[in-house]
């Protein structure tokens, strides 16, 4: 698959004023409900304009193309995820390792299997992308975060921790992305969320000294 350079589908201007950011907010809206309306093949920017009720010239001094403006969509997505993440994750501090563990992986999958329609919508339209650089952003946030809630587990003791918090989102991020790439039926979600914290439960204990 041919997928198009990230670089040239950055954004062409980020919103200065109150203004410009209350019609980007209203475009990215305008694009979902498209999307959720009449599937990415029928999305134009024309549709998205006009519902958003901007001229096709407001909306190219954001967005050159199509492609642009899914991409951005799926960055905020990702950005949306990782800060709920992050929210989580501090809500954990204090707690022990074996309990930081099974609560991230409960975290992540309420993240990613959320019952919102535009995020489905949107997890279907990140495969068009190269989202390598990205993805690898958003797992270098969490091993961080990971790491420094592993260190304020007052049960903890590992020989290199941050390895393990390495490891630690890897098997979350991973585990979650396999299912619902390949088959995210309610059995196998049902089955994820049971067995994936008592997997990285295990690890957390193994990993210790």
């Amino acid at each position: 698959m041919n997928r198009p350079d990230p670089l040239l589908l950055k954004p062409r201007k980020a919103p200065q004023q109150t203004r410009s950011a209350a019609t980007l907010e209203a475009i990215h809206t305008a694009t979902i409900q498209v999307l959720i309306a009449e599937g990415v093949a029928r999305l134009t920017t024309a549709r998205v304009a006009e519902r958003a009720g901007v001229s096709i010239g407001t909306m190219y001094q954001y967005y050159p193309n199509k492609q642009a403006l899914l991409f951005a969509m799926v960055e905020q997505q990702l950005e949306t995820v990782t800060n709920f993440m992050l929210a989580a994750a501090e809500q954990l501090r204090g707690q022990g390792a074996e309990t930081v563990a099974e609560g991230l992986a409960l975290a992540w999958l309420d993240a990613k299997t959320s019952d919102s329609e535009a995020f489905q919508t949107l997890y279907g339209v990140a495969a068009e992308f190269d989202l390598q650089a990205s993805m690898g952003r958003v797992l270098g946030q969490m091993s961080e975060a990971f790491s420094s809630l592993l260190a304020a587990a007052p049960d903890a003791h590992f020989a290199d921790r941050d390895a393990v918090a390495f490891m630690l989102a890897v098997l979350i991020g991973g585990s979650v992305r396999m299912v619902l790439d390949a088959a995210a039926s309610p059995d196998n979600l049902a089955c994820l969320r049971q067995e994936l914290p008592r997997a990285c439960r295990a690890y957390i204990v193994a990993a210790q000294l």
